[in-house]
């Protein structure tokens, strides 16, 4: 009898004992040992996501085509599965090993990661691999408001290939790399976009008259579709916009969040740049206190830095 009487208090304190919940596990590493996590995403959201997760899966096990690996990894990738999208870029290039597009989908998430030897060297390779003519359109993963495709595969492969040359502190590199894309950016959102990073560049290569070069490709009433904040950083430069003024954004949490990283890099670029690094680093980490991490100016903030205070 008491045997049964303990057996049963065992399963009900095993029944009662509250499961221990799994520890998240960080997505990424920052340049400054930070551990960063995915962010919870609102019902919408996850929804979205998850079933053009799911539309992408489905269509790769019917056809692993090139084109199916990369949105099965580009959807991971929006995610915050960065590992796991790298993973499937590297087994879509063991089937396709001279495909430039999946390439420059594994280097992006490698600039994300903050592996910037290894975006390189997939870059280089792609550039290598891809035709100069005809522009290839990218299909767009998160549609701009007009849902026009703006970009075009050679322009990503140069333009993130300059990226990770900047982000190593390699101006000279990513000064050629940025010309190469300087020829392929053929709208007014991409020559912005370019001429954002070729500016800093030359800024940071003690090339005043480069640098005023590049401006004259800016004027007010660009067409811009998705780069306003390119956009606003350039006028700054030209003495259209108050610096301080790109610090004060306004919209929704993300939209924030971002045009902060973005422009917020910009404007820490132009103190350093103009000799004061006290306010830059001041600027610096308001933009990586932030929650926008796999910004290209979060990225950048965090590698300058670690540059300025090692």
């Amino acid at each position: 009898m008491y045997r049964k009487i303990s057996l049963l208090l065992l399963i009900l304190l095993a029944c009662s004992t509250p499961e221990k919940k799994s520890e998240p596990v960080p997505v990424l590493t920052g340049l400054d040992g930070r551990e960063f996590f995915t962010p919870d995403f609102s019902e919408a959201t996850k929804a979205r996501l998850d079933s053009n997760l799911n539309i992408a899966r489905k269509n790769f096990e019917e056809n692993p085509s090139e084109e199916n690996y990369i949105w099965l990894g580009r959807r991971e990738a929006y995610r915050y599965q960065y590992t796991e999208a790298i993973k499937i870029f590297t087994d879509g290039l063991e089937q396709y090993p001279g495909s430039y597009k999946l390439l420059r989908h594994r280097g992006h998430r490698y600039i994300t990661v903050r592996d910037f030897s290894k975006a390189i060297a997939d870059f280089q390779m792609a550039a290598s691999f891809m035709p100069r003519q005809p522009l290839e359109i990218e299909p767009d993963g998160v549609p701009n408001k007009l849902n026009r495709p703006l970009s075009n595969t050679q322009f990503n492969v140069w333009y993130h290939l300059g990226l990770a040359h900047y982000l190593k502190g390699d101006y000279e590199s990513a000064e050629k790399a940025y010309l190469q894309c300087l020829d392929v950016s053929d709208n007014d959102d991409l020559i912005t976009a370019t001429a954002d990073w070729l500016y800093m560049t030359y800024r940071r290569m003690n090339k005043p008259e480069e640098a005023a070069k590049v401006l004259e490709l800016i004027r007010e009433d660009m067409n811009i579709i998705e780069n306003d904040s390119y956009h606003h950083q350039l006028q700054m430069y030209k003495g259209m916009l108050p610096p301080d003024d790109l610090l004060k954004v306004s919209g929704s949490n993300s939209d924030v969040d971002l045009a902060l990283a973005t422009q917020g890099y910009g404007v820490g670029n132009w103190y350093l740049c103009e000799g004061d690094t006290t306010r830059a680093v001041e600027i610096f980490r308001q933009v990586t206190s932030g929650k926008q991490f796999a910004a290209f100016g979060f990225i950048a903030a965090e590698a300058d830095l670690k540059r300025l205070l090692q």
